[in-house]
């Protein structure tokens, strides 16, 4: 699992039917201390998430896991989205 923040949504007319009904949102992926990586991604919503928030995504197949019975074809997916976050820094 992997976190990200919601940077945008992406709207598209046509799309593969199995994308039909679901939100494709825009996400940076973060590391451990929320810091920006990497380029932005889409990834589909199974969580309810918005603009802002940070969420945890899952990549590959999993990705569609969250979308079951149905078939999301998906390389990215939101799964839960980030309440806190609490990091140990092995400093005590």
């Amino acid at each position: 699992m992997n976190l990200a923040r919601v940077v945008g949504r992406v709207v598209a007319t046509q799309k593969d039917p199995g994308l039909t009904g679901t939100t494709m949102l825009m996400l940076q992926p973060l590391d451990a201390a929320l810091r920006s990586k990497g380029p932005i991604i889409v990834g589909t919503d199974a969580a309810g998430s918005g603009a802002g928030e940070i969420v945890i995504y899952v990549k590959g197949r999993e990705a569609a896991y969250a979308f079951l019975p149905g078939l999301v074809p998906a390389d990215a997916g939101i799964v839960g989205i980030v309440d806190e976050v609490y990091v140990d820094d092995g400093k005590r």
